[in-house]
């Protein structure tokens, strides 16, 4: 299948901050972190587990608005999906400590029967929500842990794409958006944080102390609008 591609010199500049930044929407991914029932739908695990996700509907129409725009100009779009297998091997077990720390696999250690229903591959919990579903020319991967980066495709995947910049939107801002971006970083890539596009876990000054680490340390804060006004202005995608 021809997937559109952006003339390399198509440079645009996204409002952000600290200062505005140039990119190149050919060399540009949108990354869509963990939209899934879990983290997004009521009845879904974070629900379960008593966060609160009240905001996490406008951030799903918000993460549409940025996916139809990046699909338009040409950009590489990536969702993730976090979970295990139905046995949860690829959790981990008590030598690690993601299974200790994960609120799922705490949710369902208390509460047995939940056991099998949160994050485990094939339930509706693990699915993206509907709204935003991959569409034939995106990417879909897998994680076991909070960062996309670990133990995945994710940056070979990137580099084959010759893709430099990426924008972040998605579920949730401290724990696998910033994780992911942080590792980004170490790994040489511009991040753009869509402040607007993301929501914690947690109470509400974990978002802001997120988006101060990325605008201060991390990257640059943008939002779903002025991202959005970027890249249309970038020539019209070809084929090939």
């Amino acid at each position: 299948m021809s997937r559109p591609t952006v003339p390399r010199h198509g440079i645009v500049t996204v409002p952000a901050r600290p200062e505005n930044l140039p990119i190149n929407p050919a060399e540009t991914a949108l990354i869509v972190v963990d939209m899934q029932n879990a983290y997004a739908s009521p009845g879904g695990y974070l629900d379960l587990a008593g966060f609160d996700i009240a905001g996490a509907a406008g951030v799903i129409d918000r993460i549409a608005l940025a996916v139809e725009a990046a699909r338009a100009a040409g950009l590489t779009v990536v969702f993730f999906q976090n979970g295990w297998d139905p046995d949860y091997v690829e959790a981990g077990g008590p030598g690690s400590p993601n299974w200790w720390k994960s609120n799922a696999l705490k949710t369902m250690r208390e509460r047995p029967n939940l056991e099998g229903t949160l994050l485990a591959k094939g339930t509706w919990d693990y699915a993206l929500v509907e709204k935003l579903r991959p569409q034939p020319g995106d990417i879909v991967i897998g994680k076991s842990r909070y960062s996309a980066f670990y133990n995945t495709n994710l940056d070979s995947t990137l580099r084959a794409r010759g893709v430099k910049t990426l924008a972040f939107c998605g579920i949730a801002t401290n724990v696998c958006v910033e994780s992911t971006l942080r590792d980004g970083f170490f790994l040489e890539y511009f991040s753009i944080l869509l402040e607007d596009a993301t929501h914690q876990a947690g109470p509400a000054y974990l978002q802001e102390a997120s988006v101060y680490n990325v605008e201060t340390f991390f990257g640059w804060v943008s939002n779903t609008a002025d991202f959005c006004g970027a890249i249309r202005q970038a020539p019209p995608p070809t084929y090939r």
